[in-house]
């Protein structure tokens, strides 16, 4: 999420300082009490389920707000991940709007929502939202047809203005090509379990083992690996977890230190030379800074931002087993790099046209509430 939060703040600023207008963010964050704040300087309220009861905790803090920008986690506002994450989110909502504070749904995946009363609740957001800005064609034929009526755009997703140094001039000493796996915690943790909670039709950490096998048995060749979302409160979504274990299984790979921070990564990442990653923004930060990027997708948002922005490399979700995707990730490695940088350079010079419907949003609600003071 700190991608997400950073790159979005970079957006609110600048069309803020556009329409002369002072402004000052509140960083509202589900995360667990450990989390460092977001940005130096910037005061972030930690939200747990006290927080969300009491009359004193968030409800009074939303109070204090001029404006409530929600980025939903990126997908979370969807029931892909159990009612109790979904209701967290709805009812911050739903506190928000109870108290008349104009709630805008910054880009972000819209569900799916499949059943009740997933449909009913979120379409009840919706009318009451001053603004929903979805991040792809899915999400907004989704929110189109829940709140017909409500006040629904397309964007695309912020992490795309995250600010970061670009290394991809920098050569390796050793003259290897650097890959970067990104294995997601939370897909490795569901394989582990069994669980399989996004229906794939293969195992995922027996994926991430056949693609480190492959690129590490070549001499040409040397393994990264990157953490993107680290917790540390839940080690089941924690990618550090299982790069460490990753890494004692394969010695000859790098464990790339966890980043202070998503620029950093995004930094990081941009110096690579190939990547395969299992986290969103991950593959946004080499997308970003054009690092051939094979994102691994696990639900619909990958195919919905990437058939967007015309990227026809990531993986499919089912149909393939972890063998005959590590022989689409290596085709790509082999013969399509040079094309997957042309499509991404292509793609990023249209992100600015992209976003001016949100830019559009931000601008209206900021004049709103200036004049409303």
């Amino acid at each position: 999420m700190g991608a997400l939060t950073l790159g979005n703040i970079a957006i609110i600023r600048q069309v803020a300082e556009e329409c002369g207008i002072p402004i000052k963010f509140v960083v509202l964050s589900m995360r667990e009490s450990a989390t460092k704040s977001i940005a130096p300087g910037m005061e972030q309220y930690e939200i747990d389920t006290r927080a969300l009861l009491l009359p004193s905790g968030f409800a009074r803090r939303v109070r204090s707000l001029d404006c409530i920008i929600d980025i939903g986690a990126g997908d979370s506002f969807a029931d892909i991940y159990g009612f109790k994450r979904f209701f967290f989110l709805w009812l911050t909502k739903m506190i928000s709007v109870s108290m008349g504070k104009p709630l805008i749904l910054a880009p972000q995946t819209i569900g799916p929502f499949t059943r009740q009363p997933y449909k009913k609740m979120a379409a009840a957001v919706f009318r009451r939202s001053a603004a929903i800005v979805a991040r792809d064609e899915k999400s907004l034929s989704q929110a189109r047809a829940l709140a017909p009526e409500s006040n629904v755009s397309r964007a695309v997703d912020v992490a795309f203005k995250l600010p970061f140094e670009d290394r991809s001039d920098r050569t390796s000493a050793s003259g290897l090509k650097r890959i970067g796996i990104n294995a997601s915690g939370l897909l490795c943790q569901q394989a582990q379990s069994g669980e399989n909670r996004f229906a794939l039709s293969f195992n995922y950490l027996e994926l991430q083992r056949e693609l480190i096998r492959r690129f590490t048995s070549r001499d040409d060749c040397k393994v990264h690996l990157i953490t993107h979302a680290n917790s540390i409160g839940d080690a089941g979504d924690d990618d550090g977890v299982w790069a460490d274990r990753l890494a004692r299984e394969f010695p000859q790979t790098v464990r790339v230190p966890d980043f202070p921070g998503p620029s950093e990564a995004k930094s990081y990442i941009s110096g690579m030379d190939f990547v395969v990653a299992g986290r969103m923004h991950a593959c946004i930060a080499a997308f970003s800074s054009c690092t051939p990027v094979v994102p691994v997708s696990y639900s619909r948002k990958f195919s919905g931002l990437f058939d967007l922005l015309q990227y026809p490399y990531y993986t499919p979700m089912t149909s393939a087993t972890a063998p005959q995707l590590a022989d689409h990730v290596m085709q790509h490695f082999h013969s399509d790099r040079e094309a997957m940088k042309r499509a991404e350079s292509a793609a990023l010079l249209k992100v600015d046209d992209m976003l001016a419907p949100y830019r559009a949003v931000l601008q209206r609600t900021l004049t709103i509430q200036r004049t409303a003071k």
